[in-house]
């Protein structure tokens, strides 16, 4: 009778867990706005999907327990409404748990589409109303925290009294001045709005900045304000700290993490949505069915046309492949032992199976023999000497790894 495989805590010490009881033992859930069909069409490399492929990605959405969602700008123009008439009659039709939301400039008439489309439609659509508050903004602009308070008042004012609700949302609030911030968030709150968001605009905090900045948030305008106002964290990627500020603001208390399919969105792009929810199910932080995150990503990835990288992190085409021999030895031992579970953990950080996805053995110019066995045996060919010694002569010969094709001609 075979050994019992250990528990995973004897298998795997995890220092990820030392001292680190801040974000490990968070109490309150995890929520994610998810804003690929708004902020990720604003990628230069993207094309806008068509509504039937945007329907597809909602439906996604809704399968991985994101939950809300930014339609779109309704003031970009007759199109865009089309879009976002199809996707809201999507969400009704099929009784989605997902929240719609859409983008507006703190001005009335950018509010006013949404009125109309509550009205049409009987659901609440959030108005996501942004703008500018840092010192350089205000200095390109012309603008003063007078000129800012009155724009959002009137704006907050206006979609209240017509039973919109509103996200109040500061641009470039990781280089705004704390007096600035304060005044304009805790106004907003006061005229109504139930959730803020705090951005990364340009990408320039650091994840000491974002606890700094959230804690001031949290501890100076929304806990004194006593209205359980919720609180949103937007961040890009420019200096590529998007996912990694995104987990430190989830460990400082903030209530709504945004994301973007493979991070697109303006410039380099947004927090990636589907590396944060892979690091957050592994945290043990949220219990979502991620089993449709590989076919979520690979549809953002064809409807927009944004590449994906072979490397890129769990979803590329390399992420579970290995041709090294001594990694390969140690996966196909695992499997030996009839232990899925071992071997997707034994040279890997992240289990292939939970996100749908499994670990591949290759055979290359760095493969041993056991590659070449376990790969014929896989594909029901028989490792004769021969055989194996003519796959592995020509693989060491080959300055990539060899094709299931390849592979498949030589040992024929």
């Amino acid at each position: 009778m075979a050994n019992p495989t250990p528990a995973e805590n004897e298998l795997i010490y995890d220092w990820n867990r030392i001292g680190h009881d801040a974000i490990l033992d968070r109490k309150k859930p995890i929520a994610f706005d998810d804003e690929t069909l708004r902020d990720g069409l604003q990628s230069p490399s993207a094309v806008n999907p068509t509504i039937e492929q945007k329907i597809e990605i909602l439906r996604l959405m809704e399968k991985l327990g994101i939950d809300r969602v930014d339609l779109g700008l309704p003031g970009a123009g007759p199109q865009h409404i089309e879009h976002i008439e199809a996707l809201l009659k999507t969400i009704i039709d099929e009784k989605m748990n997902i929240k719609p939301g859409a983008a507006v400039r703190t001005v009335v008439g950018d509010i006013e589409p949404l009125d109309k489309l509550q009205q049409k439609f009987g659901i609440p659509i959030q108005a996501s109303a942004f703008l500018g508050t840092s010192p350089i903004r205000q200095y390109a602009e012309g603008w003063t925290l007078e000129k800012l308070m009155s724009t959002m008042e009137t704006a907050v004012k206006w979609a209240v009294e017509h039973n919109i609700p509103v996200m109040f949302v500061t641009e470039d609030t990781t280089r705004s001045k704390p007096a600035d911030i304060k005044a304009l968030y805790s106004r907003a709150i006061e005229l109504g709005a139930y959730s803020i968001c705090v951005c990364d605009t340009c990408g320039h905090v650091s994840p000491h900045g974002v606890r700094e900045l959230l804690k001031f948030v949290i501890d100076e305008i929304v806990t004194p304000a006593g209205k359980g106002t919720l609180v949103n964290w937007h961040g890009h990627s420019d200096r590529g700290l998007g996912l990694m500020n995104a987990l430190a603001a989830v460990e400082a208390g903030a209530d709504i993490i945004h994301g973007t399919a493979l991070g697109l969105g303006e410039r380099v792009g947004n927090t990636q949505m589907d590396q944060l929810l892979v690091n957050l199910k592994l945290m043990g932080l949220i219990d979502n069915d991620l089993s449709a995150l590989a076919e979520y990503v690979r549809k953002a990835h064809d409807y927009t046309g944004v590449p994906l990288p072979d490397n890129y992190p769990v979803f590329g085409e390399d992420a579970f492949d290995t041709g090294t021999g001594v990694h390969a030895s140690a996966v196909i031992k695992a499997k030996k032992k009839g232990e899925d579970w071992l071997a997707d953990r034994v040279y890997s950080g992240v289990p292939a199976s939970e996100f749908g996805l499994s670990q591949r053995i290759r055979v290359g110019h760095m493969s041993g023999k056991s590659n070449v066995i376990f790969w014929l045996e896989s594909h029901g060919i028989e490792p004769t000497d021969d055989r194996v010694q003519k796959i592995l002569e020509a693989a060491k010969a080959s300055k990539a790894l060899l094709s299931d094709d390849q592979l498949k001609q030589l040992a024929n």
